[in-house]
């Protein structure tokens, strides 16, 4: 089932035309707009080999992120529900720190209104990063930790994609 939402993804953020127009449907007309720049000024996507906890990688010009792709009908994804999702987690995040990239998760919201996808980051590892690697840092929400020290990503916390987007397009 997650190949479905990697597929969705990559084809957005690549400018496809008919993933676009398919989200566009449901969208408000600036959340819209922002997916639509996308047809004219998009990433190279392509997806990711290896378990490292990358699904795909996203370039553009100098800029690039790696992204793990997360999908659920809960708006709440807890990554102590299974034991390889938390290490998975550990591995993309130390990888990402050491080659000064920004980890960042993208969570599908199933059967949502509006814009389904939120944008995440760990809440350590970036601290050191500059330029656009370092403003991508500061903006993206943050995985949540819970009282028992679990990861925790609670969707409407996250930073929505069309918001993404927008800042993408204005800043860089």
């Amino acid at each position: 089932m997650g190949d479905i939402y990697e597929r969705e993804l990559k084809g957005l953020l690549g400018g496809e035309a008919r993933f676009i127009e398919k989200i566009a449907k449901s969208l408000e007309p600036s959340e819209r707009e922002a997916y639509r720049k996308l047809a004219w000024k998009h990433f190279l996507v392509v997806k990711a080999g290896g378990s490292f906890g990358v699904d795909l990688l996203a370039v553009r010009g100098n800029f690039a992120f790696p992204i793990e792709v997360k999908s659920s009908a809960s708006e709440v994804f807890r990554f102590s529900k299974n034991e390889k999702l938390d290490s998975q987690a550990e591995r993309m995040r130390s990888v990402c720190e050491h080659s000064s990239l920004v980890p960042t998760y993208a969570y599908r919201l199933k059967n949502a209104g509006g814009d389904p996808w939120r944008l995440f980051t760990f809440s350590s590892g970036g601290e050191g990063l500059s330029g656009a690697h370092g403003l991508l840092f500061r903006r993206l929400p943050k995985i949540g930790i819970t009282a028992e020290g679990n990861r925790i990503m609670r969707w409407m916390d996250g930073l929505k994609l069309s918001s993404f987007i927008d800042y993408f397009m204005q800043v860089f």
